[in-house]
This record gives C-alpha cells, structure tokens and sequence, in this order.
C-alpha cells in the first residue's frame, strides 16, 4: 500500500495556505495545519479540513519566534514521522514609506517573512535529509522582484526568501530534495481588503489578464511543484502574475 504523504504550511487557516491545504486534503495527503494563535475562523479551517484529512493536526505558534518554532516544529515531529512537503506561506505586511517607518515595522515583518522560513526549514529539513526525499516551497512575492511605493520592508523580506530559495537548493540537491518559491501577483485574499476600489483598478490596469488571482490558482501550482512532475526543477522563483512581471 503506497505510504500517505504528509504536508505542513505555516500560515494555512485563511487565505492562499487555506486553499493550499484544501488542495492537498482532497488528493489523500496528511495535513498539518498552522497559524500564529487559535481563533475561531482557525478551529473552523481545522473542523472542515478534517472532512478530507482525517488524520489533520493543527499547531499554532509564531514563526518570527525562534524557541517558539523549535518547541513547534518538535511537536509536529513527534507525532509525524515524515514531512514530505513544507510551504512557507505564513506572512505580513506593515505598509510605510521610509521615513514614516519604525524599526519595529520593518523588524516585524523581516521577522515573520524572512526570519521564519529560515527557522521552521532549519527544524523540518534535517528529517527530510534522513528520508532522502522532500519538496520546500516558498511562497514570495513579485514585490520581492518589482519592488513597491511604501512597501520596502515587504520587498526586502520576499527578496531575501527568493535569495534563500535559490541557495538552500543549491544545499539540498544531493538530499533529493528540491527547493523552489513562487511569486504570486495580486490574490483575491483579505490580505488585499484595505485596499480602495480605485487603488485595485489601477492595479489591475497593470495585469495584462485584468484580474487578480484566486488563491485556488496558486494552490493548483504548488501542487504541481510538490508532485512527481516537478522531480527536475529546483532553485526556481516562478511567477504567477496574471502577465504583469
């Protein structure tokens, strides 16, 4: 009988990890949910991903936290043997221009966006290392290559996860392990709901295909980067962009 993978995404009880872990719920994976405290949407995402993994585990932690993830991570591997697939999906925002900026607006967001990927990778990959096997999938930005007005701090964390990306695989090939991020555009999320009618069209007048993404789409290709049709391709930053980078 062909062994039940298992799939962990920090940051998957709304939005693009939400839909990631529907995604992968209904084709027979294990999941393990995250999120940075428990509310009652998360206890919701929980209730309903358990429909199609029944075997589904939820941790709630803050991945900008250091002995948090560790204490986290040591959790989740003391209940599953294997992870198969890691999604660094948990992010923030925290818009400023420069000078209006404090250091505790950019150190937080460099903390959660940046920081923790390299601290749940660093706690999850020696496991994938021991089973000679296992897919980590980063979820950036196309800011993190176009950059945006008021947004250098977010900028500066998805350039750093592309930077990472592209080295850890290089690290990681020999362990058969690939290593890839995508850069999603604009996604129809509550990530985007302080956002004005008129600041959205004129986004949109950027995206050839004129409208935002769902965040189904973005859960369809990191399927595609977890599965056995992507055994070649590591270190790669694709975009998913509607056409406008």
């Amino acid at each position: 009988m062909k062994t039940k993978k298992t799939i962990f995404i920090t940051g998957s009880t709304r939005g693009i990890g939400k839909a990631i872990a529907f995604k992968f719920a209904r084709h027979n994976y294990t999941v393990i949910l995250h999120g940075s405290k428990k509310t009652a949407e998360s206890a919701e995402t929980f209730k309903e991903i358990t429909k199609y993994s029944k075997a589904a585990r939820i941790v709630y932690f803050d991945v900008s936290q250091s002995q948090k993830v560790r204490l986290g991570c040591q959790e989740i591997l003391k209940h599953h043997e294997r992870i198969d697939v890691l999604v660094n999906n948990a992010g923030i925002k925290n818009d400023r221009t420069l000078l209006k900026m404090t250091y505790r607006q950019w150190d937080q967001v460099l903390k959660t966006n940046l920081y923790g990927p390299f601290l749940v990778t660093k706690h999850i990959l020696p496991n994938m290392i021991k089973q000679n096997s296992g897919r980590i999938i980063n979820i950036a930005s196309v800011i993190g290559i176009i950059g945006n007005f008021g947004q250098s701090n977010y900028a500066a964390s998805k350039a750093g996860l592309i930077g990472f990306t592209k080295s850890l695989a290089k690290e990681t090939a020999k362990y058969n392990i690939t290593v890839n991020a995508i850069c999603p555009g604009l996604v129809n999320t509550d990530f985007l709901k302080h956002l004005g009618p008129q600041y959205k069209e004129m986004m949109l007048e950027r995206i050839p295909l004129r409208r935002m993404a769902t965040t189904d789409e973005i859960a369809d290709l990191v399927y595609f980067l977890a599965s056995h049709k992507s055994r070649y391709l590591t270190g790669e930053i694709i975009n998913i962009s509607g056409g406008w980078v």
